[in-house]
């Protein structure tokens, strides 16, 4: 590369990818932004633009919104900007080889994974869900399949005991633009090799569905702990109580004495510490709820107006 600042599209949309954006804007030329279409949101359905088409306007930044990436003529335009690179940050949709090979050094995704584990839609969730100790993020080389490309850096934090979906796609956000600071210049520049990645270690995490949400009290109650943190803010963890929906906001997992022959779902007991709910091992104590047409509120606040007797079952 002849110039220290690359000439940069950039591809993406949610707030994730708003950190990559100011990254790239720093350490070179960003020529164009494509994002996804503005989408209707809340209950009146205002057709609003991803935060990404936000920022990138901010700064006078060109923005094309193609319904579909496979018809549209990115790849003819990446050429005429003289794009030296694509950067992928969440950008929501599966890119063609035509556009893979449009920039003069391809495509860079920014991955929050540790690849080649949990490719896929929703790496953060999956990895809190499934109780991993650390997440972060990898630069890759995009290819054809799906997060299969080479790395050129990863990096790892540690996951809170603590740690919710949205949490942690914060601090990975963060991560990918510090990534992107110190290491897309040399990349481009030739100073830093590609790493294949290792197919025997790979694992997916697949875009998350509202039925992902609905507790099954069968799991331990620390997989359904993690599994709530995860979920958090969408979809949530959420179950039945007398037939109507009932959101677990919060929650901790707690050893399974005194469960005597309580079935899974079944309350053991309701005070102002919490509802304590059996699980197929252990207990879930949830101390923060929200009922079908309410407020979210303290379990304690919850039972003044909705006494739950020990023994009622969840989840019908």
């Amino acid at each position: 590369m002849t110039s220290s600042r690359p000439r940069i599209v950039f591809m993406g949309t949610p707030q994730f990818a708003v950190p990559a954006l100011n990254a790239c804007l720093k350490i070179g030329e960003v020529v164009l932004v494509v994002t996804q279409p503005d989408k209707p949101v809340g209950r009146k359905g205002l057709l609003t633009p991803p935060p990404v088409k936000v920022r990138a306007l901010e700064s006078g930044i060109r923005v094309e919104q193609p319904p579909k990436v496979k018809d549209s003529n990115l790849p003819e335009l990446f050429r005429d900007l003289g794009a030296d690179v694509a950067v992928v940050a969440a950008y929501g949709k599966i890119l063609p080889q035509a556009l893979l090979d449009a920039p003069r050094f391809g495509c860079v995704n920014v991955h929050a994974s540790l690849l080649p584990r949990y490719r896929g839609a929703a790496p953060i969730q999956w990895a809190i869900a499934n109780g991993e100790k650390e997440a972060g993020v990898s630069l890759m080389k995009m290819e054809a399949g799906l997060d299969t490309g080479p790395f050129f850096v990863r990096r790892a934090i540690p996951v809170a005991g603590d740690e919710t979906g949205s949490s942690l796609t914060d601090k990975l956000a963060v991560l990918g633009a510090d990534l992107l600071r110190d290491f897309l210049v040399p990349f481009l520049e030739g100073a830093l090799p590609l790493t294949a990645q290792d197919e025997s270690q790979a694992t997916w995490a697949p875009i998350i569905k509202k039925q992902d949400g609905e507790i099954d009290f069968a799991r331990p109650a620390s997989v359904i702990e993690a599994r709530l943190r995860a979920f958090t803010p969408w979809p949530g963890a959420f179950t039945k109580l007398d037939g109507k929906n009932f959101k677990i906001l919060e929650a901790a997992a707690l050893p399974d004495a005194g469960i005597g022959q309580a079935k899974a779902g079944e309350v053991l007991s309701a005070d102002k510490d919490g509802i304590r709910v059996a699980a197929g091992e252990g207990v879930l104590s949830c101390t923060r709820v929200q009922i079908e047409g309410g407020k979210p509120m303290s379990a304690a606040d919850f039972l003044k107006g909705h006494p739950v007797a020990p023994g009622t079952k969840l989840g019908e």
